[in-house]
């Protein structure tokens, strides 16, 4: 699977590959070179930074990639500034277990991970361990109850061969920066993805949400309920937030609590803030826009993860529930029927559905890794989406017709 590439040959024809400067999104790089069958060459990867070359989160996903595919080449130069990957297939697995450290959350490996088995030969049933919540990228809170649902909007389900369905148990919370945590993930097989019109955001009907502890007092849950419900509850009355208190062996190793909240519409769709405290973290917020704009920013400028230096003294779990709730109001009133955590995931998901439909999709005004995800999507997809704002509502409607991604490999099993 390794390689170097000062010391690789290629033998045979000319072969087209797309060039690429920086780390910046290697993540959805990876995933559209695999769907898509493309070469992919990366050069200037930190090449001006202290710590030059791919870090141990990227060369951690990479080894994932390697576990979940059959075939794929991976050829890094010696000073790890230039990366060529030659995609293989993608062939799923029963019973994998991968470590992904502690540079980065389990929420950074998720997203790739699932793109690529939906279109594997067999179902995935895998174990990750690490950090589960962090003030960088999405936790497994947003992914087990927002992206989830999101995915199965574009069929992400078990459609048939009796598959188990697409599901993700946190069996450990583990903080920063010892981590710990461990999750499971099983993920089925889809023939195609499915085109979607999601135009319609809806008014907010309930919120829901869960308030996280590890390795602290119990009554850290119920504070930082009471701090978000004393904002909510001024404007909605069906409020209500779980409690998941862990300690011992299923709280990881270092100590932190946090809330994530979910805004529910009558349409069904959902938009997601969370704010968290952990051990390296104090007073660490994250939303979505500045969410993964700050998670991309770290991809392309160093090894990732927040610090908080600028805090100094932890946010009190009161003060953690209120400033989760005013994001969330603030999220609400950006619009659109996906937040901005998960605009690129719907972008991609729309590129790849089938070219009989056309998809349609309503957000609010672009993150800059959404506007990133649009030209990746026109480099390896070949889609163009057409934008349409609506001065009234602030919101873009978002239309394309998709490349018809399949998963051949099935058909052929």
């Amino acid at each position: 699977f390794w390689q170097t590439l000062g010391r690789s040959k290629r033998v045979g024809g000319r072969m087209d590959v797309l060039g690429f400067k920086g780390p910046k999104n290697l993540r959805q790089k990876l995933v559209f070179a695999t769907l898509t069958g493309k070469t992919i060459r990366v050069t200037g990867i930190r090449e001006n930074d202290e710590r030059p070359g791919i870090q141990a989160h990227e060369a951690s996903l990479l080894r994932l990639i390697e576990k979940v595919t059959n075939g794929s080449v991976v050829e890094i130069s010696e000073t790890g500034t230039s990366l060529r990957f030659k995609p293989g297939v993608v062939v799923g697995g029963r019973n994998l277990v991968h470590d992904c450290g502690k540079a980065r959350a389990i929420g950074y490996f998720l997203e790739p991970l699932v793109l690529l088995s939906l279109f594997g030969k067999k179902p995935l049933s895998i174990t990750l361990k690490g950090i589960t919540n962090d003030d960088i990228d999405p936790s497994v809170d947003c992914f087990r109850s927002v992206t989830l649902l999101l995915l199965r909007e574009f069929g992400a389900g078990a459609e048939d061969f009796g598959q188990k369905p697409l599901d993700l148990r946190v069996n450990k919370r583990g903080m920063r920066p010892a981590g710990g945590g461990e999750v499971y993930l099983q993920c089925p097989t889809i023939k195609s993805v499915k085109s979607v019109r999601m135009l319609d955001e809806g008014m907010v009907k309930r919120v829901r949400g869960i308030a996280y502890s590890a390795n602290t007092p119990p009554h850290m849950t119920s504070r930082m309920v009471d701090g978000a419900r004393g904002i909510l509850n001024n404007l909605l009355a069906d409020v209500y937030i779980f409690t998941d208190h862990m300690s011992g062996a299923k709280a990881g190793h270092s100590p932190g609590y946090g809330v994530a909240l979910i805004a529910e519409s009558t349409s069904g769709s959902r938009v997601y803030t969370e704010c968290s405290c952990s051990g390296s973290s104090k007073g660490s917020d994250k939303r979505g826009p500045q969410l993964l704009g700050s998670a991309e920013h770290h991809d392309g400028n160093g090894a990732g993860g927040g610090d908080g230096a600028g805090e100094e003294a932890e946010l009190v779990p009161e003060t953690v529930g209120e400033r989760t709730a005013r994001m969330l109001l603030e999220e609400v009133s950006r619009g659109g029927f996906v937040d901005g955590t998960h605009q690129s995931l719907a972008l991609s998901l729309c590129a790849m559905a089938s070219q009989d439909e056309i998809s349609q999709l309503r957000t609010g005004p672009l993150t800059p890794h959404a506007v990133e995800t649009l030209r990746l999507i026109q480099d390896f997809f070949k889609v163009t989406f057409k934008i349409a704002p609506e001065q009234q509502s602030r919101t873009l409607f978002l239309s394309c017709i998709g490349a018809g991604i399949t998963n051949q490999i099935r058909t052929m099993n």
